[in-house]
């Protein structure tokens, strides 16, 4: 498993009981969490101390119960800062388990010795995109929802890196893929974190199970002669990390070479010692 186990501002205390116990800078929340389904004593003195709890409901969805936890606050790791606030379906707009690939492509990008342009699809509020403009790389960051994009820029003016070269777009990523494809645009490495169903900006459906393949297909295409790196996450249940692998060995090896690995990407637990899976990632390096 692939650890993000170096944040400061951020642990998992506890998991038992189909919920985690999290620390987010100085506030407490706890939140579902599908994997826990063990049912240990739960023996931190936080779950009574927690600050939020998103509790989910039986007919799906949820609700957040709050207990004095302001409307936003941020956290920092390696010198970026993420605003974070709850909103529904449980999220805080981090997912910190994904420091475990920015700690891997950070070092490549900057090592590089060479400028280095970097495509980030379902970009979400810009973890990637700020680590890899952080360590030089310029950035196209894609998402299509205009609120998240808002929310990716904040980061990056808390980061410091408001003038860094970051190109925002608000589109649906096939269809900007497509795009720019036409257009003759290359990148030398792609990150992206599609999710499981979504839907684009005029209502487009996305469906990971049927439309993985021929985004990275897509993608494949925008790589210039000299790729660094291709980076694929997923949360999709059942989709196992050696299905990346085998996707990105299909399109990339046959062409590029290059070498393949893929794991879980997952968070240490405090109180156990043991490690939580949190999703899925395969990476192709050069």
């Amino acid at each position: 498993m692939w650890l993000a186990d170096e944040w400061k501002d951020y642990e998992i205390i506890d998991c038992s009981g189909g919920e985690k116990l999290e620390r987010w800078g100085k506030y407490l929340l706890v939140r579902p969490d599908p994997q826990v389904i063990w049912d240990t004593p739960r023996i931190s003195s936080g779950w009574k101390r927690k600050n939020g709890h998103y509790h989910r409901s039986s007919k799906g969805g949820g609700q957040w119960e709050f207990f004095d936890l302001p409307d936003q606050w941020s956290i920092g790791y390696k010198g970026l800062t993420f605003h974070l606030k709850p909103f529904s379906f449980k999220h805080t707009g981090l997912f910190p388990e994904q420091a475990a690939n920015w700690d891997w492509f950070g070092p490549k990008i900057a090592a590089a010795g060479r400028p280095i342009k970097v495509l980030n699809l379902f970009a979400y509020t810009g973890g990637a995109t700020l680590a890899a403009a952080k360590a030089g790389a310029a950035v196209t960051h894609v998402d299509a929802s205009k609120g998240m994009v808002t929310w990716a820029k904040e980061n990056a003016q808390a980061s410091g890196l408001g003038d860094a070269p970051i190109r925002w777009i608000v589109d649906d990523c096939v269809k900007f893929a497509e795009r720019e494809i036409r257009r003759g645009n290359h990148y030398d490495a792609v990150i992206m974190d599609p999710p499981s169903y979504g839907r684009g900006p005029k209502g487009e459906i996305w469906k990971i199970e049927t439309a993985i393949h021929p985004l990275i297909q897509l993608c494949a295409k925008l790589l210039s002669r000299d790729p660094l790196f291709f980076l694929v996450n997923s949360y999709t249940t059942g989709l196992a990390p050696s299905v990346l692998s085998y996707l990105l060995g299909v399109e990339l090896v046959p062409r590029l070479g290059g070498t393949l690995s893929a794991q879980e990407v997952g968070l240490p637990v405090t109180s156990s010692g043991l490690a939580l899976p949190c999703g899925a990632s395969g990476r192709w390096e050069a």
